[in-house]
């Protein structure tokens, strides 16, 4: 066994866990698997992994463990009554939570004397494996770099910071871009549906259009940091006319108006506030504060 191939255990096996640990499995590393409903397992022995008839002997058969389970109530479950058995081992969090619960996690691992990275995976069970899908991780830099071979199996692994929680953050920051940019597509795409304009022939274009829309992430991105927003390219008072065409044409053809209407009432509010001659990127300042702070 060489370090390109060390042994992993992999704790759950639900739908991401069971990708997680046929991935590794793909390429190379002998991996233990443990799950609560033992016959989960089933599949992926059946591929060579080991199966762990607890978790504590799941723990014991590598020194890396990667634990991916519903929540962290289930995971302190699996991990608080064998604790002890975690001491020089390296322990990498893939369960979804919050960054409290990272930092909290952190810490619980520490006094236990094991390594501690957590992470967030970056997209959907079929694409783990993919050197093209992003796993983040956060913290300690020598733990993720000794570890960095192996999570390469999983997909591209993107260290972001020493700090636990950071990964959790980008992972609900990315999961909100995700959202709001599917919902503008598929109200899109109703729009242009409604004049019989199927969705395969309208996404091509919106796809397009989205690179030109990654170029305009990066020219604001200074600007939201500096504080100053020149409006030099489009200012907020000509996307609030811009959005009113938006809304007319939704309207005429029966096509539910919520997003853009929360849109144009955004844009609104960062014009009251005197960012009307901005560029789109003032709008930044009523989102950094909640609606009673205002």
């Amino acid at each position: 066994m060489n370090a390109d191939h060390q042994a992993v255990t992999v704790l759950g096996l639900g739908s991401m866990g069971s990708a997680l640990a046929a991935a590794l499995l793909d390429r190379g590393h002998p991996t233990t698997v443990w799950n609560r409903s033992a016959e989960r397992a089933r599949p992926l022995t059946d591929r060579g992994a080991r199966p762990a008839g607890t978790p504590r002997e799941a723990i014991a058969a590598s020194p890396l463990g990667i634990a991916c389970v519903r929540d962290y109530e289930a995971l302190h479950t699996v991990l608080d009554p064998v604790a002890d058995a975690l001491a020089g081992k390296v322990l990498v969090n893939l369960t979804s939570g919050s960054p409290e619960q990272a930092h909290e996690m952190a810490a619980w691992a520490r006094s236990h004397g094991a390594d501690y990275l957590d992470g967030a995976i970056m997209t959907t069970p079929p694409g783990v494996g993919s050197p093209e899908m992003m796993f983040l991780y956060s913290g300690a830099r020598e733990v993720f770099e000794a570890q960095r071979p192996t999570l390469a199996a999983l997909g591209d692994p993107l260290y972001l910071s020493d700090d636990p929680g950071l990964a959790s953050l980008y992972d609900a920051a990315l999961l909100g871009l995700m959202w709001s940019t599917m919902t503008g597509w598929l109200h899109g795409t109703a729009l242009v549906g409604a004049e019989k304009t199927p969705a395969t022939a309208f996404t091509p274009v919106a796809v397009r259009w989205l690179a030109a829309v990654a170029g305009f992430l990066s020219t604001y991105a200074p600007q939201v940091d500096a504080g100053r927003y020149p409006g030099d390219d489009a200012t907020i008072d000509v996307q609030i006319a811009a959005i009113e065409h938006l809304l007319h044409a939704a309207a005429s053809r029966g096509v539910d108006n919520s997003l853009p209407e929360l849109l144009k009432s955004t844009m609104e509010r960062a014009k009251a506030q005197g960012h009307g001659s901005d560029s789109f990127a003032g709008v930044i300042e009523v989102l950094r504060k909640p609606a009673d702070d205002r």
